[in-house]
């Protein structure tokens, strides 16, 4: 098993027909391995608009799986785009480009499945998304991470810029936490 543990988990870019099983592995990945962070009401309040897939991501080809005989056992991905969290049900309209000559890269929507959890899952597709950044020339990637996420992104080197709320339905409010982290082409990698 430790073994497994360490192991790079080969990934491929999402295709638009995986989003239905995205949005399985996105809801049952919150219910469980955010529970120990948010109540159920929040966590139910949370997906679809801010928890969910976001199909720009996908066709932008930033969005990264790891598959498990075929099952998605994971996601995440990084985006070259305004938005800093979200999914297609959270955004109305374009969400415009960044320029990475003064804009910072974005980490986006990582989701385990719990029963794949703490396999270095999340570390593969963290390794990929600061490959693809560095050679899109960002110099900063921001992030805004659940409080599940952030000792993942605190374990690359991300520190914390801010903690606020996500405004969610029937007046619920998410905690998250704002991190930052300064990129170069010459950095070694995290993982």
């Amino acid at each position: 098993m430790v073994a497994e543990e360490k192991r790079r988990w080969p990934l491929r870019l999402a295709r638009e027909s995986d989003a239905p099983a995205l949005e399985e592995l996105i809801a049952l990945s919150a219910r469980v391995l955010q529970a120990p962070h948010y109540s159920p009401a929040l966590i139910a309040a949370a997906l679809g608009g801010t928890y969910g897939v976001d199909r720009q991501l996908i066709r932008d080809g930033t969005y990264f799986v790891a598959e498990d005989g075929g099952v998605l056992v994971g996601c995440g991905g990084w985006s070259k785009r305004r938005s800093l969290y979200g999914s297609d049900g959270g955004r109305t309209g374009d969400d415009p480009l960044l320029d990475p000559a003064r804009d910072a890269a974005r980490i986006r929507a990582f989701f385990v499945h719990p029963s794949w959890a703490r396999r270095g899952i999340g570390r593969s597709i963290m390794t990929a998304c600061e490959q693809a950044i560095r050679q899109s020339r960002f110099g900063t990637v921001d992030i805004v991470a659940t409080l599940a996420g952030e000792p993942l992104y605190a374990s690359f080197g991300y520190s914390v810029v801010e903690r606020f709320d996500i405004a969610m339905s029937g007046g619920l409010k998410l905690p998250a936490v704002r991190m930052n982290k300064k990129i170069s082409g010459e950095e070694s990698l995290s993982a």
